[in-house]
């Protein structure tokens, strides 16, 4: 667990990394874009948590296994199949485990910043916008808002993982 952990610092450092100047001053929060972001969206409170705050780890209702069945499901990596890289996709969950201010950084194999085609984002966000089993965090008894992010490993356009 202590190595999966050190791997997914390591990672997280080397994301950060690739951000430019403006994005690294607010790495910590999404801020609200109303040319994106749904403006009905709850935040309950002005602290917003990171998933791993605690040692529940992934709160997703069938845990991980739910989450790749999904995207095994409905991703169609037969659209672009020259594309490899990483995509990670944030993201908020509210103190109602409902989602929003979803944003998306993609990188080639290099670690450096990399657009894909649009074939594969646009899947990949809207297969993460229909996950529907995210679970609510609570710290100290009390629900809470917390970021989430999905990782999705791309190779000639397949999912080849999806951490965290």
């Amino acid at each position: 667990m202590k190595k999966v952990f050190l791997i997914l610092l390591a990672f997280s450092s080397i994301l950060i990394s690739c951000f430019s100047k403006r994005d690294r001053e607010v790495v910590d929060d999404i801020v609200f874009d109303k040319s994106l972001d749904n403006p009905n969206f709850k935040i309950c409170s002005n602290q917003i948590f990171q998933y791993f705050n605690d040692s529940r780890g992934l709160l997703y209702g069938g845990e991980k296994l739910a989450i790749l069945k999904a995207f095994k499901l409905k991703y169609n990596p037969q659209v672009v199949a020259k594309e490899s890289g990483l995509v990670r996709i944030r993201f908020i969950v509210n103190c109602e485990g409902k989602t929003d201010r979803f944003r998306l950084l993609s990188m080639d194999n290099n670690y450096n910043e990399k657009i894909f085609d649009t074939n594969i984002t646009s899947q990949l966000l809207k297969i993460t916008k229909e996950l529907d089993g995210w679970e609510v965090k609570e710290i100290k008894d009390k629900p809470v808002d917390y970021y989430q992010y999905l990782i999705f490993v791309i190779q000639n356009g397949e999912i080849t993982k999806i951490l965290p």
